[in-house]
């Protein structure tokens, strides 16, 4: 998959096709939540019979398939519907590149929604609803899904910019899939891992590890890196999509307990959107920012001056910045020894 890309609003037209994307995004959604696509799989259905398979309304589950067919993702024949070979290849529930991550969009779509008043208010306007173990073990997995496509196409690209010579014991903090700790794992066979992540996160972590075939080289820490013990000994610590969850003051206390964690002579490496002093570039940087808006308390990107300014007041020398041509890159910094 390609990395998101934005393209500058130069005319009316470019200004029209962007604030009208948002119906395309949302038939796909839509198509996508309510089970369209793994409902046809390979058969060939009306939309009366995947309405009653699905419980929907049939005028308006008709309408939304129609509409997929313009957008290509279904054919229509004989009054029949039926996947395209993309859409039963990617958004059909079973297959192997199924994009599950598409459920954690969905999610995103609604809070993306209260933008506006999110900017008046300054943060976060909806809470996280009470959800079922079901509907919380679905949210779970979607976004862990869709974390892992994105970690493991960023993986080794970060692996390759980090010299593992000296590196046995490291620690991945909210691993979710643990990708770039399996990479780690794949370029160097004696590196022990240890991936921490909540407690309703580790067994999909789990998953993920058990289908690398790398389990025995795992050790699976469950809690929350704000308030639980991380362990010690480390000779790398990665950060990689954390510090834009925390405030300045949130990543300095965690940047401070990393340092604890480390061995002298050991490694943070953060990996994230690395903002330009203006914080107008990455473009992809600066959008990620308002989702951060939208869904947290104080979470944003960060400069790099202002991540290394927190990470030599943690204690940390030797600080360089590398990748930065791309939309994530890495700020690496030492523990004295």
């Amino acid at each position: 998959m390609k990395k998101n890309a934005f393209k500058k609003i130069a005319s009316p037209d470019d200004l029209m096709n962007v604030v009208m994307g948002f119906r395309q995004s949302r038939i796909v959604l839509s198509g996508f939540e309510l089970g369209v696509f793994s409902a046809l799989g390979d058969e060939r259905k009306t939309s009366a019979e995947l309405a009653r398979a699905l419980g929907l309304n049939p005028r308006g589950t008709d309408r939304l398939m129609n509409a997929l067919c313009a957008l290509g993702l279904l054919r229509k024949s004989g009054g029949f519907f039926s996947n395209t070979s993309f859409s039963a290849h990617y958004l059909s529930k079973g297959k192997p590149e199924y994009l599950a991550g598409l459920g954690h969009l969905a999610g995103l779509w609604h809070r993306w929604g209260t933008l506006t008043q999110a900017v008046r208010r300054g943060g976060r306007v909806l809470e996280y609803p009470i959800e079922s173990k079901i509907e919380e073990k679905r949210r779970i997995e979607g976004f862990i899904a869709s974390m892992h496509q994105r970690a493991s196409a960023q993986a080794p690209q970060v692996v390759r910019m980090i010299n593992l010579s000296g590196v046995r014991r490291t620690l991945d903090i909210g691993a979710g899939s643990g990708a770039f700790s399996i990479e780690f794992a794949r370029a160097k066979r004696d590196i022990r891992a240890t991936v921490f992540d909540l407690p309703e996160v580790i067994p999909f972590t789990r998953k993920y590890v058990a289908k690398a075939g790398l389990s025995p080289r795992f050790a699976f820490k469950p809690g929350d890196f704000s308030r639980d013990d991380i362990g010690s000994g480390y000779d790398l610590i990665l950060l990689s999509a954390i510090i834009h969850m925390n405030s300045l003051p949130e990543n300095l206390r965690l940047f401070r307990k990393c340092v604890r964690a480390l061995v002298p002579g050991g490694r943070l490496v953060i990996s994230d959107h690395i903002m330009s002093e203006d914080r107008t570039r990455p473009a992809y940087g600066a959008i990620f920012a308002l989702n951060m808006l939208v869904n947290t308390r104080a979470g944003d990107t960060y400069t790099e001056r202002e991540i290394s300014a927190s990470m030599k007041e943690a204690g940390l020398t030797r600080i360089s910045r590398r990748g930065k041509r791309f939309d994530s890159s890495l700020v690496i910094g030492t523990k004295p020894g």
